[in-house]
């Protein structure tokens, strides 16, 4: 009797409390994110006066290495520092990143045919950038990994825990840009930034307070080691001291983001930032294929190879939907008629519009889950993989339709936006959440963190191949304004229907993969 109070009092609804922890932490630090970000294409086109290419370039290469640190992150909590430390750690660095954002300095001017900035205000920014990035790394994979352990092997409600969770990405998503972008873009971007600041430390202060709730599972796998002396300093120390030394890494590479250097003459040339990102992977790779050989059982080694094609799925999607905050983000500034139910939205405002469709039908496909497997109609994970890129390219084909039917003043309706957001965001909640609890159940446990650290990676790659596809659309303008709307849709729509065709293509080729990859899981549901 007494176990089954301890229980009820662990729960609330249905769910551990450390669910709600976590939700509320990451609900505020994807608000800090997604304020930012909703900004960042825009800051730097109208205000810096980059060009639609650097634009899209800066805006890959923070999104490659925001994604590419949890690689690191991921490994030192498993190993030393435990998951709730990094977290605190994390949410710390991420809070002084976005306060530095709030420094604007002055805006770029054409002088004499050249443009004049304000180098002083862009290295504060670039440092912020990598003071995100670092904190990002700590905090991205580690608080998913706690979601996950808070529930038993094969429960049920572990796919029902992580759409709950993903609905907590996505409230901070969905009021981050309604607020910090109309701040930004009406008022000055130093207000928008700063306010998506604050958010982070509220996330912070939730984490740091509700830790009881956690069960446990976020403490350091062997204390005693973190205290260990190596030379002058713990293990602890060292691990902190290393991440310092990392952002003057990371603030020298971030700028090198339209740079491009071939180390060798038979490969491409890249910028330092995909050069670093190679490396991480080849190393990721290398040591996740040792462990499979050498420390897998074969229906190990099945399921981890499973999990790593359900990784390259998240990676092809992301590849397409984050183009929602480059060329959508442009799209909807420059040739968009943004009046939607009376009222004028920024386009970074417009940005909400994925995550309000998340909000609303997230509870739907928690119910969902659970209501066909028990009538044995689930759609395998496999299969969720291809409706889900079946629908990101779906999403692509509204916007060719949008091209196509612009209005008598040359501008297209918002509506399309808003159907093409609804049918990316189903596509989303098929895919995204599903593959973020196969991390956990078919990582081996040793590694459920490097797992989830290599799922992000498979982001950041994404956003590099967004980047490259955003510029597909890139467009010469006069301080982030077009002089001509007929040519840009043109544009638009030559990079959409590419888009659309990419989508649906992969949809069919992981549909006949699905027995495979069935097969390969070995009964996990």
């Amino acid at each position: 009797m007494a176990v089954i109070t301890q229980q009820q009092h662990a729960e609330f609804l249905g769910h551990p409390k450390g669910l709600y922890v976590c939700f509320f932490t990451e609900m505020w630090e994807r608000f800090s994110f997604y304020g930012m970000k909703a900004l960042l294409f825009l800051y730097l086109v109208k205000y810096h006066l980059f060009t639609d290419e650097h634009g899209y370039n800066l805006l890959g290469a923070y999104g490659a290495m925001v994604y590419a640190i949890p690689v690191i992150g991921g490994l030192l909590a498993d190993r030393y520092l435990g998951t709730r430390k990094a977290v605190i750690f994390g949410a710390t660095l991420l809070v002084l990143g976005h306060a530095g954002m709030a420094f604007e300095g002055h805006q770029a001017a054409l002088v004499d045919g050249n443009i004049m900035r304000d180098e002083t205000a862009l290295q504060y920014f670039y440092f912020s950038l990598s003071l995100i990035i670092m904190g990002v790394g700590f905090l991205k994979p580690n608080i998913s990994t706690i979601v996950g352990r808070l529930y038993p092997e094969n429960d049920p409600r572990r796919d029902s825990g992580f759409t709950l969770f993903y609905m907590g990405i996505n409230a901070g998503a969905f009021l981050a840009p309604l607020i910090c972008a109309y701040l930004g873009e009406t008022y000055g971007w130093k207000y928008g930034f700063g306010l998506a600041g604050i958010g982070m430390l509220a996330g912070l202060v939730i984490f740091i307070t509700g830790q009881k709730h956690l069960q446990g599972h976020g403490e350091p796998p062997v204390p005693a080691k973190l205290k260990q002396q190596v030379f002058i300093l713990s293990i602890e120390q060292w691990i902190y001291f290393g991440a310092f030394c990392g952002l003057f890494v990371v603030w020298g590479l971030i700028q090198t983001h339209s740079i491009s250097t071939q180390l060798v003459s038979w490969l491409p040339a890249v910028s330092p930032v995909i050069w670093f990102l190679h490396l991480t992977t080849i190393i990721l790779l290398s040591g996740i294929f040792w462990f499979m050989a050498k420390r897998c059982t074969t229906v190990e080694r099945h399921q981890m190879g499973a999990l790593i094609a359900f990784i390259i799925a998240g990676l092809l999607f992301f590849s397409l939907y984050e183009q929602t905050y480059g060329s959508w983000v442009s799209l909807s500034d420059r040739v968009m008629d943004r009046t939607l139910l009376g009222v004028e939205w920024t386009a970074g405002q417009l940005t909400a519009i994925g995550a309000m469709f998340i909000l609303l039908l997230s509870p739907f496909f928690a119910w969902l889950w659970p209501f066909l497997a028990k009538r044995n109609l689930n759609p395998s994970k496999p299969l969720k993989m291809a409706l889900g890129l079946l629908f990101a390219g779906l999403s692509f084909l509204v916007l060719v339709w949008a091209t196509n039917s612009p209005m008598p003043n040359g501008l297209i309706s918002v509506w399309y936006l808003v159907l093409a957001y609804l049918v990316l965001e189903i596509g989303e909640l098929i895919l995204s959440p599903i593959s973020l609890a196969a991390v956990t159940q078919l990582s081996v446990s040793k590694v459920v963190s490097v797992m989830m650290g290599a799922w992000f990676l498979g982001t950041s790659y994404a956003e590099i191949l967004s980047a490259e596809l955003n510029k597909l659309a890139a467009i010469e303008t006069d301080a982030g304004v077009i002089t001509d709307s007929a040519a840009a849709l043109a544009k638009y729509q030559d990079l959409f229907w590419f888009s659309a065709q990419i989508g649906i293509g992969l949809a069919l080729v992981y549909l006949l993969l699905t027995p495979l990859l069935k097969k390969m899981m070995h009964g996990v549901a």
